[in-house]
């Protein structure tokens, strides 16, 4: 950990996620670059950095910080999981399914690289592959809206709307907004 974050600047990383989560992308990318610059050996500040380039659709720099993040502590899974789909987004998804399921290999619990690795698979048109990922996921979580919102898509991407409408009905209620964006899409 570098010198400014040992300093107290622990509140200006968690004052730079606010920033990001309120979509003060600006601010917050100023602030990460005061704490420690864009040379940053601290992964925290660059996984931040990485998000917030990320919320600013600046991939490419999004993909760099998020790499270093990974290199600078191999167990900063929500680095992998953010890295996959940054990869997954810039069209190179084997990349994306390696740095998917290294964070599984970490983690068989990481739910977020399940549902970014059925994505993925999604996106190769591999839908057994997908059917599988989103299926752990739902194993570890099942009440959690995301992968049920995930296997939504799955059943849309195949044409079954009986499928589509069994996770409408589930997802009605565990995240009625998700249902609502979900039901726009039920015949």
């Amino acid at each position: 950990m570098n010198d400014t974050m040992q300093d107290g600047s622990a509140t200006g990383y968690d004052r730079a996620l606010a920033l990001i989560g309120e979509g003060r992308i600006p601010e917050a990318l100023e602030l990460l670059d005061l704490l420690a610059g864009p040379a940053s050996r601290d992964a925290r500040i660059r996984y931040a950095r990485g998000v917030a380039l990320l919320s600013n659709g600046e991939y490419r720099k999004a993909g760099t910080d998020l790499a270093f993040a990974v290199a600078l502590d191999r167990s900063f899974l929500p680095a992998y999981r953010h890295l996959g789909f940054v990869l997954l987004t810039m069209g190179k998804e084997l990349a994306a399914i390696r740095v998917l399921k290294a964070a599984i290999a970490i983690d068989r619990s990481f739910v977020d690289a399940w549902c970014v690795l059925g994505d993925v698979y999604l996106d190769l048109g591999e839908h057994d592959k997908a059917l599988e990922a989103f299926d752990a996921a739902l194993e570890l979580e099942p009440s959690n809206p995301e992968p049920h919102c995930k296997l939504a898509m799955y059943h849309l991407s195949k044409g079954d709307m009986r499928g589509l409408r069994r996770e409408y009905e589930v997802l009605r209620e565990l995240d009625p907004s998700m249902a609502g964006r979900i039901a726009e899409l039920l015949p």
